[in-house]
């Protein structure tokens, strides 16, 4: 297994587990297999486990599994997240701090993260309910090791939210589709030049780098050199940015287990060839291919005065044509609706300032239009209200 550092300049296994994937039998995880594949995954090196309060069974199941195995909790570093949106106060992030304590069987926690951290103001209301006294006297004394956030949206907000806190590592959406959306390239390369660590999540898109794939997208991989699944090379273009710290694989088989740990030990930063990264620019232009929207996220048509996330709308429709309905629509409420100030495309009120500044010409208020048809169902409508109405933040 290969690692990088953290803050501290501990090791961290370049591959992580990421709990939320675990088999379930009967709507309960399957301890007994889930254990097989943790054990495994400690024994060929993995040190950095993912889990979160909002995981259902997950944290007890970790727990579960870590009584079992006396001795396995200094063996490894836990990671969970605190679901900051579902708090009012002190007490509310302290209650269910104890109670993940209690989940896990464990007196610490070794990356505690806000979980899903939307924007700068977000953090305000989470300031001003006294989460940096919180966070201090849970360092000082051990109960928390590393602070850190995961974050799913724009470039711009990712940065302004590095720039809040000291921080010890956040968590990242990215993948080669990604490379210019969410947090992106930019995100990543900004966290690194300020020496914080970046975890990464969704590597595959929750799989849909592999099992959605366009046929022509397949035909350029299996026909590429080496040959290598279209997971395996996934895993190698992230693990071949220096400013990547640990990738989290959902890993649910023990050959799935023993697959991605040789990939991680088999990888160093800087090491594919230019001719393999142009394997990726043709795989991106296949999947590409079948976008409706020819949006590069440059994030020129932005601020929208209405507060419309325009590259992030884009993305989620395009999502409907290369990947799944209903993975777009998850990511639509996920990335618009859990936030402060919300972004949805049905605020646009066709002012027009948007379509001056687009580099590709596209129009935007048009397709924004198309958006709100196949994105905003009564579904997510009816969310969208229920966050407002619980004030969540």
């Amino acid at each position: 297994m290969n690692y990088r550092k953290n803050k501290k300049g501990e090791d961290v296994s370049l591959l992580g587990f990421g709990c939320m994937r675990w088999t379930r039998k009967g709507g309960r995880i399957d301890i007994e297999k889930a254990e097989k594949e943790v054990l495994k995954a400690v024994e060929s090196g993995v040190n950095y486990f993912d889990t979160a309060y909002v995981y259902t069974g997950n944290e007890a199941a970790l727990g579960e599994i870590l009584k079992r195995n006396p001795g396995l909790r200094e063996k490894i570093n836990i990671a969970t997240k605190l679901p900051h949106y579902l708090i009012k106060s002190k007490a509310g992030m302290e209650k269910m701090f104890q109670e993940e304590l209690r989940r896990l069987g464990t007196d610490y926690i070794d990356y505690y993260l806000m979980h899903m951290l939307t924007d700068t103001d977000t953090w305000k209301n989470l300031c001003d309910m006294g989460v940096l006294d919180w966070i201090l006297e849970k360092k000082r004394s051990g109960k928390i090791r590393n602070i850190g956030f995961s974050y799913h949206g724009h470039t711009e907000v990712f940065c302004n939210l590095i720039d809040v806190y000291d921080w010890d590592f956040c968590q990242i959406q990215y993948n080669y589709m990604d490379e210019h959306s969410q947090a992106g390239r930019k995100g990543l390369q900004y966290a690194a030049k300020k020496g914080i660590p970046v975890i990464i999540m969704e590597p595959l898109r929750g799989g849909r780098l592999v099992s959605m794939l366009p046929n022509e997208a397949k035909k350029i991989f299996s026909s590429a050199a080496p040959e290598r699944t279209p997971a395996e090379w996934a895993f190698r273009w992230l693990y071949n940015q220096p400013e990547v710290t640990c990738v989290l694989s959902g890993m649910n088989s023990l050959a799935m287990v023993e697959e991605n740990v040789r990939i991680a030990s088999d990888t160093e930063p800087g090491s594919m060839t230019d001719e393999e990264m142009q394997v990726f620019e043709q795989v991106k232009e296949a999947i590409n291919g079948k976008i409706r929207v020819n949006c590069t996220g440059c994030g020129y048509c932005m601020p929208c005065p209405k507060g419309v996330d325009i590259p992030g709308t884009f993305r989620c429709l395009n999502e409907i044509y290369t990947e799944s309905r209903g993975g777009a629509r998850r990511e639509y409420l996920m990335t618009t609706a859990f936030r402060k100030n919300k972004s949805a495309a049905s605020q646009c009120v066709k002012c027009g300032k948007c379509e001056k500044h687009c580099p590709q010409a596209i129009e935007i208020r048009k397709e924004l239009s198309a958006a709100v048809k196949e994105l905003e169902t009564p579904v997510y409508k009816i969310a969208s209200k229920g966050i407002s109405l619980l004030k969540l933040w």
